[in-house]
């Protein structure tokens, strides 16, 4: 009889001490997350958990299109090199009425501006040396006319639990000569940086996302002036990939989206109350936990004047070999209003990343271009570059465009030629075979329909 009562008792304890436990889970988590333990409990919104197999209404695949012309730009692929570029945008950084090229290259470990200069010509040079750059984004810091480098710097591509990020400026001296100023440094791996105003004082701040490994965080950077940042920590959970700033409530003040990929698959919004206040809300989260967050992009998908989110989801980096899952592809979230957001699916691709909206075929609807970094190469429909075309209804068909190069895993739109048309720039981030098809940075220039 002692003994069962001692059995019974020692259950007793077990099992209190596991409900404590995973008590106690939730409220570090909800401290991290900035959400209340009431909000962890009860998960995103009904309707954006995203069930794939539920939410398979996509993209038909139409016909291979053929109307872009690709042009190798910038230093040229050796025999032995293995390009990493990690991101390219388009800016006009000279400011002389051309389209320019800035390249995060995380092999070099360097930004470096790829000029346009005649029309057609493009010529690259280094403008910072840089541990492990993940995102540039030009734009005048401080406000003296030119156009500086906000940069996020990993410190390794890799990962790694070391403070090794930071978050640095390239300032402009208004002759394209820059120097290096480095904000805060020592932190998680920082895997991109964004410019704008959100306390409201008229100067430029940035919110910053902290992939890390094991552990990051989002936070956002004061500038008080003088090149001087005060961080304030908004959450705190390893992953973040994006950090976009935007209107999302539209109260005429900016707030921070950010991609929480690994464990999480999420997406928050941090609401900003004008001052620099904000409050978390969580709009999106994946019921599959290898969904494979890779990229965000705030767009008004639907035309109809708000912020929607743009989202690919076709990480494979932790795979062997690292190829695409057949849940990988594009979706968008609606903003409803009141921070109520609704999933749509787009479509299925294999490896799918940095995903950008534009109207590519003039006809007055937001079209989407995505490139992937982890599909099999080996197969002949393995596409590396895809448009989904829009029928003006928000249905989508997926168009083909190529399979070479290979590995492409960032995006920038821009009117490359001046045309008026929106052309591409691609580049490419080769860690895995095959090692044939390989590229750095490309421009795909519009030439009309094929």
């Amino acid at each position: 009889m002692t003994d069962s009562r001692s059995d019974i008792t020692r259950i007793f304890v077990l099992v209190a001490v596991t409900v404590v436990v995973v008590v106690a889970v939730f409220f570090i988590q909800a401290r991290r997350s900035g959400l209340t333990v009431r909000e962890m409990f009860s998960g995103p919104p009904p309707s954006v958990t995203a069930t794939i197999e539920a939410n398979r209404a996509s993209a038909r695949v139409g016909e291979r299109i053929d109307f872009l012309t690709p042009q190798p730009v910038g230093a040229a692929v050796g025999p032995d090199d293995r390009p990493m570029v990690a991101q390219v945008s388009i800016a006009d950084l000279d400011r002389d009425g051309l389209s320019d090229i800035l390249v995060a290259d995380a092999a070099a470990n360097r930004i470096t501006w790829i000029r346009q200069s005649p029309a057609g010509t493009f010529t690259e040079t280094t403008i910072g040396e840089v541990a492990g750059p993940a995102h540039a984004q030009a734009v005048d810091i401080d406000r003296d006319g030119d156009l500086d480098v906000a940069v996020a710097s990993l410190g390794v591509l890799f990962p790694n639990n070391a403070k090794i990020g930071s978050v640095i400026v390239l300032e402009n001296d208004g002759r394209q000569g820059f120097t290096t100023r480095v904000l805060v440094d020592q932190i998680a791996r920082v895997s991109d940086v964004r410019a704008g105003d959100l306390d409201g004082d008229g100067d430029i701040d940035l919110a910053v996302a902290q992939f890390g490994y094991d552990q990051g965080e989002t936070r956002w950077m004061e500038n008080l002036g003088g090149w001087k940042f005060e961080s304030h920590i908004l959450q705190s959970l390893s992953g973040p990939i994006n950090a976009e700033i935007a209107d999302v409530d539209g109260d005429q003040d900016l707030d921070i989206v950010s991609l929480v990929s690994q464990e999480w698959e999420e997406i928050y919004v941090f609401v900003n109350d004008g001052r620099g206040t904000f409050t978390p809300t969580r709009i999106f989260g994946a019921s599959n936990e290898d969904f494979g967050s890779s990229w965000i992009t705030v767009v008004d998908m639907d035309r109809d004047g708000d912020a929607d989110v743009l989202y690919s989801n076709g990480d494979a980096f932790d795979y062997a070999p690292p190829t695409g899952r057949n849940w990988n592809g594009l979706q968008w979230l609606e903003n409803r209003s009141n921070m109520n957001f609704a999933y749509h699916r787009i479509g299925d691709f294999s490896g799918a990343s940095s995903p950008q909206a534009a109207d590519m075929d003039g006809d007055g609807d937001i079209d989407v271009v995505v490139v992937s970094a982890y599909n099999n190469w080996e197969r002949p429909d393995a596409w590396s570059l895809a448009l989904f075309e829009n029928d003006g209804q928000m249905g989508f068909t997926q168009r083909p465009v190529t399979g070479t190069p290979t590995h492409l895993i960032t995006l920038a739109i821009g009117d490359l030629d001046a045309d008026g048309r929106p052309d591409l720039v691609t580049g490419g981030m080769h860690m895995s075979y095959p090692f044939d098809r390989m590229s750095r940075v490309t421009t795909w220039t519009q030439r009309g329909r094929r």
